[in-house]
């Protein structure tokens, strides 16, 4: 399906949804909204039609370098998968390259990808260590992310100051030494 007919027909779901929410959908502030809601969910997923292996790939170069090579603080903003609702926060990636390593952009790109679904935080962690993982080979990957969700915050518990972490790991980061090296460089 063409991005333009994908448009026309959330529109017309947004549209009916505003209307059973009990607003006039042809008033004048509401003309635009189902298309511009339509348009702004589309960018919020367009991790679906992204690889992030592809973009990991783009970038691999041959390196002997072999400690570890952390990005941290990279934002993120995504959907939760339960209520629609935004969570947000940052990512700290972490990898030992085992002979080869890659551009350190398309380690924010991956997780970009990865907030760019539907998405539980946990998921997202694994997802992020998975595709590092299997697209690089390295001696290890650790991801730590730490989130506040708007289905927390403004609907359900109302827990405004509540943050999430989760945290996954493989290879050498197995050993309690080399994830309190990489935890206390995120610090």
């Amino acid at each position: 399906m063409q991005k333009e007919q994908e448009i026309e027909l959330l529109s017309g779901h947004y549209k009916n949804i505003i209307s059973l929410l009990g607003e006039d959908a042809s008033r004048e502030g509401l003309l635009k909204t189902p298309e511009r809601v339509a348009k702004a969910m589309q960018f919020l997923t367009k991790g679906y039609s992204e690889d992030p292996a592809e973009i990991l790939n783009k970038a691999l170069f041959k390196e002997d370098y072999r400690q570890m090579v952390i990005v941290k603080d990279i934002d993120f903003y995504s959907l939760c998968e339960h209520h629609m609702l935004p969570f947000w926060g940052k990512a700290h990636v972490a990898y030992i390259p085992n002979g080869y390593i890659t551009g350190l952009s398309k380690i924010a790109r991956v997780v970009d990808v990865f907030a760019r679904r539907l998405q539980v935080q946990e998921r997202m962690t694994l997802q992020i260590k998975e595709c590092i993982q299997k697209t690089l080979n390295p001696l290890g990957v650790m991801v730590v992310i730490e989130a506040q969700h708007m289905c927390m915050q403004m609907r359900g518990v109302e827990k405004q100051n509540s943050t999430t972490t989760t945290s996954d790991f493989t290879g050498v980061f197995n050993q309690m030494k080399t994830r309190e090296e990489f935890i206390s460089l995120i610090r």
